[in-house]
C-alpha cells in the first residue's frame, strides 16, 4: 500500500518518536539498523523528514534526531505519508490511473472509495505517541 520509503519513514518516525519520549536522540545508524533499512536509504529518508518538519536533528556530540515531546501527540501518519508518497493514497485511484471520477470510474472505483475513506481516517486519527507507547510497552513490534 506505501512505498518502501514511506514505511521506513513510518517506522523511523516511531522509532524517534519512542526515544524522544525519553528524552532520547538518536543517531542514523542506529535508526538504519532498527528498522531493518540501508543506512544510505535511511539518511535519505530522514532528510526528508527533517525537511518537512515532522523531525528535528542536532549535530555535535549529544546530537542526533529528535522530535520535541509536546509534538510527538499532533504528529499523525497522514503527515509523515503525504510527506515520502504525496497525497495519491488519500486521493488517487486505486489501480493507479492518472484520470479517474465519479464520472469516469476505474474498474475498482466504488469498490476502493470506502476502503480508501477508512485509510485516512486511520491516517489522520494515528499519532506517533500512541504508536511509540505500544513500542516501549512491547505490546507492537517494528521488526521480528
Amino acid at each position: 500500500m506505501f512505498s518502501k520509503s514511506c514505511n521506513y519513514a513510518i517506522k523511523a518516525s516511531i522509532f524517534i518518536a519512542r526515544n524522544s519520549l525519553e528524552e532520547k536522540k538518536v543517531g542514523f545508524v542506529d535508526i538504519a539498523k532498527e528498522i531493518n533499512s540501508p543506512q544510505a536509504f535511511t539518511a535519505k529518508i530522514l532528510q526528508t523528514l527533517v525537511k518537512s518538519e515532522i523531525i528535528k536533528s542536532s549535530k555535535g556530540v549529544n546530537g542526533g534526531f529528535y522530535i520535541p515531546k509536546n509534538k510527538i501527540v499532533t504528529t499523525y501518519l497522514s503527515q509523515i505519508v503525504t510527506a515520502i508518497d504525496g497525497n495519491s493514497i488519500l486521493n488517487g485511484c486505486g489501480l493507479g490511473l492518472d484520470q479517474c471520477s465519479k464520472k469516469q470510474p476505474c474498474p475498482v472505483h466504488d469498490k476502493f472509495k470506502s476502503i480508501r475513506e477508512d485509510i485516512k481516517q486511520m491516517l489522520r486519527k494515528t499519532n506517533l505517541k500512541e504508536l511509540a507507547l505500544g513500542i516501549k510497552s512491547g505490546d507492537t513490534f517494528l521488526k521480528h
